[in-house]
């Protein structure tokens, strides 16, 4: 094993670096996997919430960036250099959050990002920093005039303003906590902003180290999940609270106006969305209403986020690690001389029963009328459980055909695909007929996996209606998962 290199069934950073989960708890780190990010992001409204001083600092540093940008913008367009410097950031990786399966390398913040960001505060965002009607200013009013930019950026751009921060966290707990073996120090880049020389700043710290990398933690208490306190769905849904908060009454009059006009008759819901949408485009000033009504409920947003995270540490940390270690310790699992089709019909069946058996259903079925997981959140969980394969796994690996989601191979000879759907696709069975034999033959291999997720009883009838009618009832390729909340009674009632 190479130095620095994780053992076999090493997920997370308590486990490589042999810490106790309790310590990074009590620290108020979370303790994170070194194998995929897990969907958590940070959320810059805690810390502008946050009754703790160092992290009302930080959003001040947020903001005194953000007024130096809205500075440069009035002064009119940038050199390109100028753009990539000072708005374009690499997603930083080391701190193993976001949305990559297998890995940590996101995308980072590209230029459609920068641009957007640097022409809302030539224009909209030029009293950035002067809000009348909001307690303060905050970042994630970009999302709110640009619906393209999400919690991924918001917590990119955030996470890179505060990254020396997050170096002095983590520095602080290894000198502490960690074998001298498990550490060295490290060159960070754009580590702080120097507002003299208008320049980002190397710094150096003392980090653990994975590999070639150094890793950073993250406080827990400004990590949420799903969305920011602060968004554009959020918003929309709220709209019919926000013309009624309008002081003026000839304003109000003239909003609800647009409104009505904008709605027709007999609006479905997504019509009904559209034209609040449609209103908000033409009054701007509604936005800051709702960021109002979001600091005046501020406190839930602690506790709605904290949940949350708990939710996501249960489902993808502490069950995730109990489960492997049980297998492991009561099967065979992970000796057995596995062929690649072998291997990804053994863990799509052990991903079912984590699922299914396990409570893991609870992460992506949140009930409660919230939205069930994606395809990708799904993925992302899934590749969690392929720790300890000596196979090579690639994920959404392009072969000509389009990406498929995991390719499992060893040598040249032996390679099998995973394709992963959820039961409410509406091309599902299309899929199922033509999609996975054309992924086998760009790929030259014979076997694949099929992996239906179902979310309702709706939907299971669905997709065994159409394996009824592809003759594909009962193949063993096909695994389908129940990850229905309605008929999974607890263990004491079950």
């Amino acid at each position: 094993m190479k130095v620095g290199s994780p053992r076999e069934l090493d997920l997370y950073f308590s486990q490589y670096f042999q810490v106790d989960p309790g310590v990074l708890e009590a620290y108020g780190a979370f303790d994170i996997s070194i194998v995929s990010d897990l969907p958590l992001f940070v959320d810059p409204f805690l810390l502008f919430n946050s009754t703790k001083p160092t992290y009302q600092d930080l959003h001040k540093q947020i903001i005194s960036y953000m007024q130096f940008l809205r500075d440069r913008a009035a002064e009119g367009d940038l050199d390109p250099d100028l753009i990539d410097a000072w708005y374009r950031f690499g997603e930083v990786r080391q701190n193993w959050l976001g949305f990559t399966q297998f890995g940590n390398g996101g995308a980072g913040l590209g230029r459609e990002f920068a641009e957007s960001l640097h022409g809302a505060l030539a224009d909209i965002f030029r009293d950035f920093g002067e809000e009348t009607v909001t307690r303060g200013s905050h970042l994630e009013k970009l999302c709110l005039i640009r619906p393209g930019v999400g919690k991924d950026n918001i917590s990119d751009f955030t996470t890179n303003l505060i990254k020396g921060f997050l170096c002095e966290f983590t520095q602080a707990f290894a000198r502490e906590h960690l074998d001298e073996h498990h550490c060295a120090e490290f060159a960070v880049q754009r580590a702080w902003f120097n507002y003299d020389t208008r320049t980002w700043v190397t710094g150096r710290y003392y980090l653990p180290r994975l590999l070639n990398d150094f890793v950073l933690l993250t406080p827990i208490d400004m990590l949420t999940r799903d969305e920011t306190w602060i968004n554009y769905g959020d918003m929309v849904t709220k709209f019919h609270q926000l013309p009624e908060a309008v002081p003026n009454a000839e304003q109000r009059a003239t909003i609800n106006q647009y409104f009505a006009r904008a709605l027709g008759e007999r609006p479905n819901a997504k019509q009904t969305r559209d034209a609040a949408a449609a209103t908000i485009r033409r009054f701007p000033e509604l936005i800051d209403l709702y960021i109002r009504l979001q600091e005046d409920d501020g406190d839930r947003a602690e506790a709605v986020s904290a949940e949350r995270v708990e939710d996501t540490h249960r489902a993808l940390v502490a069950q995730i690690q109990e489960a492997l270690a049980d297998v492991r310790t009561r099967t065979d699992f992970f000796e057995k001389p596995w062929t690649s089709y072998e291997e990804c019909l053994e863990r799509a069946r052990y991903f079912k029963t984590y699922i299914e058996d396990n409570d893991g259903y609870r992460l992506f079925n949140r009930g409660g009328g919230k939205p069930f997981a994606n395809e990708k959140e799904l993925q992302l969980a899934f590749g969690l459980v392929w720790c300890g394969t000596e196979f090579d796994v690639n994920r959404e690996a392009n072969n000509g055909r389009g990406p498929v989601d995991f390719k499992a191979s060893f040598g040249a000879g032996d390679k099998s695909l995973i394709e992963f759907k959820l039961g409410s696709n509406k091309a599902l069975q299309r899929n199922l007929e033509k999609q996975v034999a054309i992924y086998e033959r760009a790929n030259r291999t014979r076997t694949s996996v099929k992996v239906i997720v179902v979310y309702t009883g709706a939907e299971q009838d669905r997709v065994n209606r159409i394996l009824d009618e592809l003759e594909l009832q009962g193949e063993e390729s096909i695994v389908v998962i129940d990850a229905r909340s309605d008929n999974k009674p607890p263990a004491s009632k079950a």
